[in-house]
């Protein structure tokens, strides 16, 4: 792994599913959910986490052709069944990964300011904030309709920096998927991965990020030496 130097670095701008929260048993329950009022068979978590990464509207598609079922009227139905069915679960069995609580607050306390872009849709956030205690731990927060694009385009990440006043060379993207580095990386944003999330059953590696890291208090570590 490089050597970077976090000096100077203000902001901190974290994906949530896959890399502050384990999201996955609540979206299978949902997708699951969708697929029982539809009358198809249902899938295991592992197959539906490999569709988590761009949006509610990708993982529904994702799961509707995983049963040959391409129709983009019976697409976008399936989409409101599984929102509706996602509204019950969101935080049911939802956890923080280990080191998150802890990192989260010790960021704040060296000053950091902390963001949140995520490709779930934005109305499920307040709700999933406040069960974990973090309404105002984040300075801004989107979510994937909270623009008319999401990641992998930079826009998003651009639009925390400049609400903020934070240069994007001063912005560090933490991230479980391919779409964060390189939605971090078209942005100019240093980007950090996290080996234990969702990244369509690919290793983030790959994706070249400018480090990466198997736990979360390894990342802290690294961004607090």
């Amino acid at each position: 792994m490089q050597t970077l130097s976090m000096t100077g670095k203000k902001l901190i701008i974290f994906d949530l599913d896959g890399t502050l929260i384990d999201s996955a048993p609540d979206l299978a329950a949902a997708v699951n959910g969708m697929y029982a009022k539809l009358n198809l068979p249902p899938m295991p978590i592992d197959i539906i986490k490999s569709w988590v990464g761009n949006g509610s509207l990708k993982l529904v598609e994702r799961a509707m052709q995983a049963h040959h079922i391409y129709d983009t009227t019976m697409i976008h139905h399936a989409h409101e069944l599984f929102l509706a069915e996602y509204a019950h679960k969101t935080i049911e069995n939802t956890q923080s990964y280990a080191g998150v609580i802890q990192g989260l607050e010790r960021l704040k306390a060296a000053g950091f300011y902390l963001a949140i872009c995520t490709n779930k849709p934005e109305r499920y956030l307040p709700k999933i904030l406040s069960h974990f205690g973090w309404l105002t731990l984040f300075d801004q927060v989107i979510g994937g309709d909270t623009l008319s694009v999401k990641k992998p385009d930079p826009t998003p990440l651009l639009y925390l920096c400049q609400s903020l006043g934070i240069a994007p060379t001063d912005a560090i993207m933490v991230g479980d998927s391919k779409n964060d580095i390189l939605s971090g990386q078209a942005a100019g944003i240093t980007t950090l991965a996290v080996r234990y999330g969702y990244n369509y059953g690919e290793k983030i590696d790959l994706a070249n990020p400018d480090a990466a890291f198997d736990d979360f208090d390894t990342l802290m570590n690294h961004i607090l030496q």
